[in-house]
This record gives C-alpha cells, structure tokens and sequence, in this order.
C-alpha cells in the first residue's frame, strides 16, 4: 500500500514536471507523453531498481504506451535527471524494460530521431549501444518502435 501511495506520488511529480518544462519539440513531446507515462506508474519500482523484474501491470501499461506513442519512454530515459522529475530512474533498466516485458518490437536507437535530438550529441548519447549509459539492443532484438 505504501508502495502504491509513492509510485501514485513518483508519478504525479513525473506529470507535473512534463506539464511544466518548457522547450520547442521537448516541451510537445512531455505535454503528448504526460498521460501515457501514467500508465508505467507500476514500472518505477523495477525502473528505479527495487524490483527484479517489471510486475504485469507494468508490461500491461508499458505495451499500451508503445502501442500509443513509442517515444514516450525515450521522453522518461531523456529526462532520468531533471530534478523536477523528483524520482531516481535506471536508464539501462528503463531502456531494458521492452525487453524485460517481452515487446521486442521497439527499436531505442530510434529515439534521438524520435525526440529530434542530434544524433552526436550528449543527450542522445543515452540511447547508442555501447555508450555504457543505456542498455543495447541484443541482435535480433528492439526497444521503441
């Protein structure tokens, strides 16, 4: 029950810092993600570390938000440490988190151009295999869509 009223609580400051920040194709991008990263609120506790393995709920609202719009969680992976965020999140278990859900049908590579990020740049660093701050794709395997 605790766990629940903080992820309730993660999620809202989450919201509140989409609705909030403000810039060109960033800003759009966190308005159109607001509502959908609602739906991995029972993701925090495997994205922030405590859990070993996303809850069903979690791989059930995570389908729905790649189904929706794939580059909501390259929003979430992006902003892993905007202080309004007011949660700690894991990029590479973020990042893992298709996989560990089995929607392999996603592509993380796809983010900088998802999120018009230059491709060489510092914030799309995150999202390249091998950059030892994201999780890679396994052959054969994807993120986003």
């Amino acid at each position: 029950m605790v766990a629940e009223k903080l992820a309730a609580a993660a999620v809202a400051a989450l919201v509140a810092m989409v609705m909030v920040a403000a810039r060109g194709d960033v800003s759009a991008d966190r308005t159109e993600c607001a509502d959908q990263l609602v739906g991995l609120a029972p993701c925090l506790q495997y994205v922030q570390g405590q859990a070993k393995a996303p809850a069903p709920d979690c791989c059930g609202g995570l389908r729905q938000v790649l189904g929706k719009s794939p580059k909501c969680l390259c929003v979430l992976v992006k902003d892993k440490d905007d202080p309004n965020l007011g949660i700690k999140i894991n990029a590479t278990l973020a990042l893992a988190l298709p996989s560990a859900c089995g929607a392999t049908h996603a592509n993380v590579s796809h983010c900088p151009q998802l999120l018009h990020i230059p491709p060489n740049s510092k914030d799309a660093a995150i999202f390249s295999p091998g950059s030892g701050k994201g999780s890679p794709a396994a052959p054969g395997e994807s993120y986003i869509n």
